[in-house]
């Protein structure tokens, strides 16, 4: 079932043709499931997104917030309360419906006074679940130290988190929710784009050849050399006199331009959940594999032994334990992988029938060989 499952999502990427030499041109003859838009592949240099924390408070909780260890809950609420002007000393609380949260947030680089954003709330001390709970104001500041935005709201956890009598039922992460447009902008992270002669464009996945299609596409919507591709990660632009006015409509233009990304030949593999990904431009070369299971079980039973005679002075009743060791492997059979195309790759691992624990060795044991034509990144 597990080797049917993955040739049929394998598959899906053996759909996709090989790209052949490239050359100047070469985004145009692509086939368009496989052009990508410059602005989704890219981003422009000092317009990215930034990055927002506060600690905040979150109440209502049913007795599912931190223990006596989270010290730093009692003070924080003492803070807030004083605030109010209530005066309680933080050691004489006992609170079981608070939680002390991390606040998280992402800020678009053109976002406005009183724009709305998602935030990511997280538990920071030992609260059971944050299931049902509020999150009081808290400010969130950027890198710079500065307060760019506000939080507040009922938490969504997508999950639930029920213990009573020693038993627990638990769906999903009950300890990190998120409140939907729970922020407010107080402070715009910058004005409107200033006019300019110059900007550069940052690849998210920096690749030399995706940096020169981008140079290539971008010259050729504009008729003249106005990119060049500096290194892997880095495009650089020199606006035209007459574009330099309007910089938005520019950047618009170019962000609109198509072109190939390329990608490298890689396997990537998460060993903790076995989960294997493997990329179109894998090759392989002529191998043999062969593969089985060694199953070892050990089985330990304990005895009293009991001398015949009981009232002897020198007998004692003693405990023994004793082991029987059981191994069991499974017949390897012996598969000659002769393609060098992914579709070979999956049909020979296929033909062994390999769950996706051993699907990992057999990887792995290929890249060791030289026949994997592919780098291994393992999560």
């Amino acid at each position: 079932m597990m080797s049917a499952l993955l040739a049929m999502v394998l598959s899906g990427l053996m759909g996709a043709p090989t790209p052949g030499a490239t050359g100047k041109g070469r985004a145009a003859e692509a086939p368009q499931s496989a052009l990508t838009r410059v602005k989704d592949i890219t981003h422009v240099v000092g317009l990215g997104r930034h990055k927002l924390v506060g600690f905040g408070l979150v109440i209502g909780l049913g007795g599912t917030g931190d223990g006596r260890r989270a010290v730093f809950t009692p003070r924080a609420v003492a803070n807030m309360l004083e605030q109010f002007g209530l005066s309680v000393d933080a050691e004489e609380l006992r609170l079981e419906n608070v939680a002390g949260v991390m606040v998280t947030a992402e800020l678009e680089p053109d976002a406005r006074v009183s724009a709305t954003l998602d935030v990511t709330v997280s538990s920071f001390g030992d609260a059971k679940s944050l299931q049902g709970g509020m999150l009081l104001m808290t400010p969130l500041q950027g890198a710079d130290g500065e307060i760019y935005a506000t939080a507040q709201g009922p938490l969504s956890i997508g999950g639930f988190n029920v213990e009573a009598g020693g038993e627990k039922v638990q769906k999903n992460h009950a300890l990190v929710g998120r409140v939907a447009g729970g922020g407010a902008v107080v402070r715009a992270p910058g004005g409107d784009l200033p006019a300019m002669d110059r900007a550069a464009l940052s690849l998210n996945l920096p690749d030399y050849t995706t940096a020169r299609r981008i140079a290539e596409s971008i010259n050729r919507l504009e008729g003249r050399e106005v990119a060049r591709a500096c290194s892997a990660g880095l495009v650089e632009l020199a606006l035209p006199v007459e574009r330099q006015k309007d910089p938005v409509a520019f950047l618009d233009e170019v962000g609109a331009c198509t072109v190939e990304p390329d990608a490298s030949a890689r396997v990537v593999i998460n060993e903790r959940t076995g989960t294997v990904v493997i990329g179109d431009r894998v090759r392989l070369l002529p191998v043999a594999v062969a593969h089985g299971s060694l199953t070892v079980e050990i089985h330990a039973e304990t005895q009293v032994s009991q001398p015949a005679m009981a009232f002897a002075r020198e007998a004692r009743t003693a405990v023994v334990q004793n082991r029987a060791v059981k191994a069991q492997e499974e017949n390897g059979v012996l598969v000659e992988m002769d393609g060098n195309a992914l579709r070979d790759l999956v049909r020979g691992l296929n033909a062994l029938g390999v769950k996706p624990r051993d699907l990992i060795a057999i990887l792995q044991a290929l890249r060791a060989a030289n026949a994997l034509q592919a780098e291994i990144e393992l999560l």
